[in-house]
């Protein structure tokens, strides 16, 4: 699928998508919990579909109607192997492997595009030390055994996932368990999100500086219905046009006070001279004079692909650094960051930890890729808002991963002056 974008600024006002990493997690402890959930996330993205896939296999009801998945718990588990299709989620994979250990069933997963390229080793050790084997295919991950409570550590430098799945894992064991994080913690604020909703949940977990005491024998157990909380980190998209438009753009479902870390991105776009303004469920972003500045990516690097196209059009040079680990992801994203925005015409330098990218007045704009990855895509629509000529994006089917509604929420802003 190609999309073709007219050039030029962009107004008005877009609501948040519910955010993909709550919905992850609320998903997964309400189908181990105690009783019915219903979970309001609006528009279901292919990751949140992947992971009701996968808990359905393993034995929980979801039903999705109109943007509400009903969840009732696991209460039978199935006898024979079950396969678990994870599409290319990092979440759903990394997340529930250590809970077909809880359940002690024999799981093969299944993995799309680079997902079976993406780490996962150290996670699957410390399953292996605790109970549970893994034979490794080409794009399969088969495991059996059941886990146990002990004690585990990880390295808080490869990803913040693994620490997240064992938090939401371990306290369904009998015994207490307790996780000792090594090294700087990367993207620090998905653990908070963690922590938070299993906190709703009624989950006791004490945490001294970088270890975690985690109680045993503990269910989940949420209201009737929760609220997924708008997402920050596809937000961010928009917020960006926002800042290179002269009429700006509203985004409203966001909390002000949440734990999303990706809620800096209002700091970021305020520290490159953009007009910023927010309450208490929305925030606007509108142009001014805006320039380079350094950005660590160290715990927002699912930010680095936007604030990369505002860097682009910025009075000035733009570092983004300590980005290293974009490279896992969906594409090598300093890689594909790079050649989006050097087809449209910028000024970027790719480091192996980060770009330097300098700004222009304006991009040329052009023919460019997603690189089959959903942020890339997205970046390359915040781009055409300062672009001279139109801009065609390739494998702009990509969105659907995270925010299947993107390209008409972008139709439906106002157009402003080439």
């Amino acid at each position: 699928m190609k999309v073709t974008i007219q050039p030029g600024e962009r107004y008005g006002q877009v609501k948040a998508p519910a955010s993909k990493s709550v919905c992850h997690r609320l998903l997964i402890l309400a189908a181990l919990g105690k009783s019915k959930t219903d979970i309001y996330c609006g528009e279901i993205s292919a990751d949140i579909q992947a992971t009701a896939s996968c808990l359905r296999a393993l034995g929980a009801e979801i039903i999705e109607h109109n943007g509400v998945l009903s969840v009732a718990p696991v209460t039978k588990l199935p006898e024979n192997t079950v396969n678990l299709y994870c599409g290319e989620s990092g979440s759903t994979l990394r997340f529930l492997l250590p809970i077909a250990g809880v359940l002690g069933v024999k799981t093969v997963f299944h993995m799309d595009g680079r997902l079976s390229k993406r780490p996962i080793t150290e996670l699957t050790d410390q399953l292996k030390e605790n109970g549970m084997d893994f034979k490794m295919g080409y794009n399969t991950i088969s495991c059996h055994g059941r886990l146990r409570s002990g004690n585990y550590t990880l390295s808080g430098e490869v990803s913040s996932q693994y620490i997240s799945a064992l938090l939401m894992a371990l306290p369904l064991l009998k015994g207490d368990s307790s996780l000792n994080v090594t090294g700087c913690i990367q993207s620090e604020p998905y653990i908070n999100i963690s922590l938070d909703i299993l906190k709703s949940a009624g989950i006791g977990i004490s945490r001294q500086k970088n270890e975690y005491l985690i109680f045993g024998s503990q269910q989940p157990e949420f209201k009737h219905s929760v609220v997924a909380e708008g997402d920050y980190s596809a937000a961010a998209f928009f917020l960006c046009v926002g800042a290179l438009s002269e009429k700006g753009i509203t985004v409203y479902n966001l909390n002000k006070n949440s734990v999303q870390g990706d809620r800096i991105i209002i700091e970021i776009l305020k520290a490159m001279g953009a007009e910023t303004r927010q309450d208490s469920r929305s925030a606007t972003v509108r142009k001014a004079e805006l320039k380079g500045t350094v950005i660590d990516a160290s715990q927002i690097p699912d930010l680095v692909p936007a604030v990369a196209a505002v860097a682009a059009l910025c009075d000035g040079e733009t570092r983004i650094i300590n980005a290293g680990r974009l490279r896992l992801k969906e594409s090598d994203r300093l890689s594909t960051t790079g050649k989006m925005l050097s087809a449209l015409g910028a000024y970027v330098e790719e480091l192996d930890d980060g770009l330097v990218i300098r700004g222009r007045a304006s991009l040329t704009g052009g023919v460019t890729d997603s690189y089959n990855d959903h942020r890339i895509a997205m970046a390359a629509a915040v781009a055409a808002a300062g672009c001279e000529n139109e801009v065609t994006i390739g494998n702009a089917q990509a969105v659907k991963k995270s925010y299947p509604r993107f390209w008409s929420d972008f139709e439906s802003l106002g157009k402003g002056e080439t």
